[in-house]
C-alpha cells in the first residue's frame, strides 16, 4: 500500500496516455499524425515548455464529448488511487476546448461524471480548478470565468498556466479580483521558467493562496523567507522539471534544500502522461535520486493534505493526516 498523499498540481489534459488518445481519435473520427502509440510516445521528448505545449494542444483534438472527458478523468483517478492518492485537486483548461468549439458544459459535465463518482469508484476525493491560459488575453480569461458561472457549484478555484515567460501574473489582476468576489480559491503557476518576481507578483497582485511550481523562489532569499513565514504552499513537480529542462537531472533538484529552509513543499505529477510518472512515481523518484528519508517523505505527504483546499471538510483532512501518521513504510 503506497504512502497516502494528495495531488495538488495535475492537469487533466496532461493525463492523456497514447493508448487513450488513439481510442478517442478512433471514436471521434480524428486522424492523428502518428502511425501508432509507439511513434506518439517518441514525440513525448521535449526541449522546453513550448515544445511540450505544442504537442499537448495538438492531442486535445481527440476530446470532443462528455464521455471523452469522463473517460480521461476516470483513467487518471484509477491510476492515482493505485499510487496512494487519496485527494486530488484537478486543473482543467476550458479555453483550449472552447477554442475548438467544445462548450464549457461538455467539459465540466464530462469531468464531473467521473469526479462525482470518484469516491465510490476509487476512494479519492476531488476538487476542480479552472485554469486560464496566460498566453491568451485577459479579456478571454474574463469571458471564460463568465462562461463558468453556471458551474461554480463544481469548481473550487481558478489557476493560471501555459507559457509563463513574457506573461506576468499582473496581466490577470481583474479576473482574479472577480474570481475572489465569487468566493473561488486562487492559485497560479509562477517561478517555473519565469523569474522569482513572478512569484511575488502572483502573491501581491493576484492574491494567490498556493504557488504552482515556484522552483525559482530559491534565487531570492527574501522571497523564501516570506514563503516560509506565511506558510505559502509550493506544488513542485520534479519529473516535469527534468523533462522540461528546468532542472538538468533529478539529483540536482533543490527539493531537499527547500525543505531544509522550511518551505511548505508538495510533490505532484503535473502532466504525468507526458512527463514519465504519476504522483507515486514522483515520490519514488525523489526518494531514490535525492536520498529522502522515510520521515521526509512523510513530511511531503503531510504537507500535501495541509496545503489542500479542504477547509470545507476539516474532518476529512484530519482523517487523511491520521493515515499519513499511521503509515508504515
Amino acid at each position: 500500500m503506497p504512502l497516502p498523499k494528495a495531488e495538488l498540481h495535475l492537469h487533466i489534459e496532461g493525463t492523456l496516455e497514447p493508448e487513450l488518445a488513439f481510442a478517442l481519435a478512433g471514436r471521434n473520427g480524428v486522424e492523428l499524425p502518428y502511425a501508432d502509440t509507439e511513434k506518439l510516445r517518441e514525440a513525448y521528448l521535449f526541449a522546453d515548455l513550448q515544445s511540450f505545449l505544442d504537442l499537448y494542444y495538438e492531442l486535445m483534438a481527440v476530446l470532443r464529448t462528455e464521455r471523452d472527458f469522463e473517460d480521461l478523468a476516470d483513467a487518471y483517478l484509477a491510476r492515482a488511487a493505485a499510487q496512494g492518492v487519496r485527494h486530488a485537486e484537478i486543473f482543467f483548461d476550458p479555453q483550449a476546448h472552447l477554442a475548438r468549439g467544445v462548450p464549457m458544459e461538455t467539459v465540466v459535465e464530462g469531468l464531473w461524471r467521473a469526479l462525482g463518482e470518484s469516491e465510490r469508484r476509487h476512494g479519492v476525493s476531488t476538487r476542480l480548478i479552472m485554469c486560464f491560459l496566460r498566453d491568451e488575453s485577459a479579456e478571454s480569461a474574463m469571458e471564460t470565468l463568465d462562461a463558468a458561472k453556471p458551474y461554480l457549484d463544481r469548481i473550487t478555484g481558478i489557476g493560471l498556466d501555459s507559457a509563463e515567460v513574457g506573461h506576468p501574473p499582473a496581466k490577470f489582476r481583474e479576473v482574479y479580483e472577480a474570481a475572489a468576489a465569487l468566493g473561488l480559491r486562487r492559485v497560479a503557476h509562477a517561478g517555473e521558467e519565469g523569474p522569482p518576481a513572478y512569484v511575488t507578483e502572483a502573491l501581491d497582485v493576484l492574491g494567490v493562496e498556493r504557488i504552482d511550481h515556484g522552483l525559482r523562489c530559491v534565487e531570492d532569499p527574501e522571497l523564501v523567507a516570506r514563503l516560509v513565514r506565511d506558510r505559502v504552499p509550493l506544488t513542485l513537480c520534479p519529473l516535469s522539471n527534468v523533462r522540461l529542462r528546468t532542472v538538468d537531472v533529478l539529483a540536482d533538484h533543490p527539493l531537499p534544500a527547500m525543505l531544509d529552509a522550511g518551505l511548505l513543499c508538495t510533490v505532484n505529477s503535473d502532466d504525468p502522461a507526458y512527463f514519465g510518472g504519476y504522483a507515486g512515481d514522483n515520490y519514488d523518484a525523489v526518494r531514490e535520486a535525492l536520498g529522502l528519508t522515510e520521515e521526509r517523505l512523510r513530511d511531503l505527504a503531510r504537507n500535501s493534505f495541509t496545503a489542500s483546499f479542504l477547509e470545507d471538510d476539516e474532518e476529512r483532512r484530519a482523517r487523511y493526516l491520521a493515515e499519513v501518521e499511521a503509515y508504515v513504510f
